[in-house]
């Protein structure tokens, strides 16, 4: 079997790693694609050290975001209950629904924090009422806070 040959990607591939992966590749794809496609380079002792650094300044750069949604979290979630006023019906039923936009303007109206929507997971809400609302701030940190959906 032919030996594997070390490379450092220099761009994403696909399946394979993102740019200062180091992997292991059958000599013919490096030769004849990566290497030919500016996607791969040979590994050199500076390349190494480079890899490594860049390595170290990413790890640095997620500890901090995960510090700043560690904040994040305890400024939502000071804020004991969220307030969303909606027009009402018959029933308790409201006009609509209530949506992650309006978590999400409720919380900057409250603390002042940018938060992404497409992070927010909230239930189904057609009547008024108390509910949860999950809040993903980074891949490790995630608040909860309560929804209260009044009449206006």
């Amino acid at each position: 079997m032919a030996k594997r040959v070390q490379l450092v990607l220099t761009k994403d591939v696909s399946k394979l790693g993102q740019s200062g992966d180091l992997v292991d590749v059958a000599p013919g794809y490096a030769r004849n694609y990566l290497i030919p496609q500016s996607l791969a380079t040979h590994v050199t002792p500076g390349i190494l050290r480079q890899v490594e650094r860049r390595r170290e300044l990413e790890r640095q750069r997620q500890l901090e975001l995960q510090q700043q949604a560690q904040e994040q979290k305890a400024a939502i979630e000071k804020v004991a209950k969220l307030t969303i006023a909606k027009q009402v019906g018959e029933n308790e039923a409201i006009f609509g629904t209530v949506t992650t936009q309006d978590v999400v303007d409720a919380i900057q109206a409250a603390t002042n924090q940018e938060i992404d929507k497409r992070g927010i997971t909230i239930p189904d809400i057609n009547h008024l009422g108390t509910y949860k609302a999950e809040i993903k701030l980074h891949s490790e940190v995630t608040a909860q806070i309560e929804v209260e959906v009044v009449a206006s």
